[in-house]
């Protein structure tokens, strides 16, 4: 997840995902609070003033929608929504609206942020799943699958029986993170 916002490429590298799968490889993707965010401005510009926090305000410039944006505080967000609307194409939006909430290989949970801990996966909301750090990053609990997760940016891979945190903060370090599992090993790959 987290494949806008805060990065000056968004709709550069939403062209490429959404055209499909890479050759040779299984691709999932996973969705992340940045793309629930856009995805729900769409229909509800209440949630605009978080968005922008966060990053929406580097992806609607990479769709060239900056006018709406000239003053910080006093945004009209009901252009913004009709701005974007009309800017991101519906191959960005079917991809975004595709994105899978969790994936499981072996005993692996992948999912963007973390779970509740004591939640069973089945009872796991796209909030959980999307934004959930309070409570699961200090959880030392044995879920019963390791949890492969982003969302929250640390200086170096966190590496833990009952979790492998990857977020090492790609639009501000500089340095994206890889976690390789091959059988029983795992591998950290940054770039």
């Amino acid at each position: 997840g987290d494949y806008i916002d805060r990065g000056g490429n968004a709709r550069t590298l939403l062209d490429f995902l959404s055209a499909g799968s890479i050759d040779g490889f299984e691709t999932i993707y996973l969705v992340g609070n940045h793309e629930d965010y856009l995805l729900r401005i769409m229909d509800d510009t209440t949630i605009g003033p978080q968005w922008l926090k966060y990053g929406g305000r580097e992806t609607l410039d990479n769709y060239g929608i900056t006018p709406a944006l000239a003053t910080p505080g006093a945004e009209n967000f009901d252009l913004i929504q009709a701005e974007l609307r009309e800017a991101v194409p519906e191959s960005h939006l079917a991809f975004l609206r595709g994105l899978k909430t969790w994936h499981m290989e072996g005993n692996y949970l992948f999912v963007h942020a973390g779970i509740r801990p004591g939640i069973p996966l089945d009872q796991q909301t796209r909030h959980d799943l999307t934004f959930s750090r309070d409570g699961f990053v200090e959880c030392g609990d044995d879920h019963g699958f390791v949890v492969v997760h982003g969302h929250t940016v640390c200086a170096a891979p966190e590496v833990l029986a009952n979790r492998i945190n990857i977020d090492t903060g790609a639009f501000k370090s500089g340095t994206l993170t890889c976690l390789v599992l091959q059988g029983d090993s795992q591998a950290i790959l940054q770039t």
